[in-house]
């Protein structure tokens, strides 16, 4: 069925284009990232009615997992045995983050245990919410946690790579469509859409991006494709995901702000302190460079993360590979764990 968007969706998007052309205008940083996301989430906190944009989010997410794919090349996998010993660091970084986590959002913030366990768990934000959900707690409380986490990493990366790192954010995204082959880029497409609506099928999580992220490293490996998507698609993808990011804030009320959000935004900069001493051990203990240690490190979704490497000139399979790992650690062992440390479904 063709799609039809919904006023809240027309009104997001028409909200998030004046935010980039803002941005853009001004000539700060990301614009087609931080604009609609700044924009949104402004006007979702004055009353506005905005949405997502539902497959059409998903779709963009796809973009990104094909730009990773298309990086995974032989060269790449030989460098894989490099990556071990930072990777082997991941279980230990998320323990830390539950022993901070869980005493932080149970007793500080009097969330019920398992709204404070899966609070969290930095795994996927649709994961985290239906596994708390199943295990009886707050959707609503949940949803703002994990929404805050990414806002906080999507803002405060940018700074710490920008002022302590000196990195600038200039690296270009990729080439413009005129300058890549025609044939490359309809298989791109078609490792978008088949990765995708296949992951779902077979029940992969994460499919909008490891979906097409799996097939684009398969067409690269095996000599098929040799450059990322056109930088016009990698934009568009910054576009959607700002505006979502933004939106999710949509009815919050000025108790939950002060009770969810802002308890968010203080476990997160506790979490960007965290990751950021992880990433100075791998980089005395020569595994990684900074830049690439930190991003690898912070606690944010695969999508921004993914954004903010290309344009840091980072070595996206390095992170990826790290971000990955931790959300396969964190979807695999936190349902196991909350079981093991509370045995009672009305444990409070």
């Amino acid at each position: 069925m063709p799609f039809r968007p919904s006023r809240a969706q027309l009104n997001t998007f028409g909200i998030a284009a004046i935010g980039a052309a803002v941005f853009w205008s001004l000539g700060l940083p990301l614009p087609f990232l931080f604009g609609p996301m700044a924009a949104c989430l402004l006007t979702a906190l004055f009353g506005a009615k905005l949405s997502g944009f539902g497959q059409v989010g998903d779709a963009a997410r796809t973009i990104l997992g094909v730009t990773i794919g298309c990086s995974i090349t032989p060269d790449v996998v030989h460098e894989l045995p490099r990556m071990a010993g930072s990777v082997a660091l991941i279980p230990l970084y998320i323990i830390l983050i539950g022993v901070i986590g869980v005493p932080f959002f149970r007793y500080v913030c009097k969330f019920d245990y398992p709204t404070a366990y899966y609070a969290s768990m930095p795994g996927g934000l649709q994961d985290m919410i239906l596994f708390g959900e199943e295990a009886g707690g707050n959707v609503r409380v949940l949803s703002l946690i994990h929404a805050t986490r990414v806002l906080v990493i999507v803002i405060a990366a940018p700074i710490i790579l920008t002022q302590v790192y000196n990195t600038p954010l200039t690296n270009p995204i990729g080439q413009p469509a005129r300058d890549l082959p025609l044939h490359e880029m309809g298989l791109m497409v078609f490792a978008a859409w088949a990765g995708w609506k296949g992951g779902v099928r077979i029940g992969l999580f994460g499919a909008s991006i490891l979906g097409p992220l799996i097939l684009a490293a398969a067409l690269s490996l095996g000599g098929f494709i040799h450059s990322r998507p056109p930088a016009e698609a990698i934009l568009a993808a910054q576009f959607f995901l700002g505006a979502i990011v933004g939106a999710k804030y949509v009815g919050v009320t000025l108790g939950e702000l002060r009770r969810v959000v802002l308890a968010g935004m203080a476990f997160m900069l506790v979490l960007t302190l965290l990751a950021a001493a992880f990433a100075q051990v791998v980089t005395a203990l020569g595994l990684s460079a900074p830049v690439n240690a930190l991003l690898a490190f912070a606690p944010g979704g695969q999508a921004e993360l993914t954004i903010l490497t290309i344009i840091a000139g980072g070595d996206l399979s390095y992170v990826i590979t790290h971000h990955i790992t931790r959300i396969i650690v964190v979807i695999i062992g936190a349902p196991i764990a909350a079981r093991l440390l509370w045995n009672r479904p009305d444990r409070s």
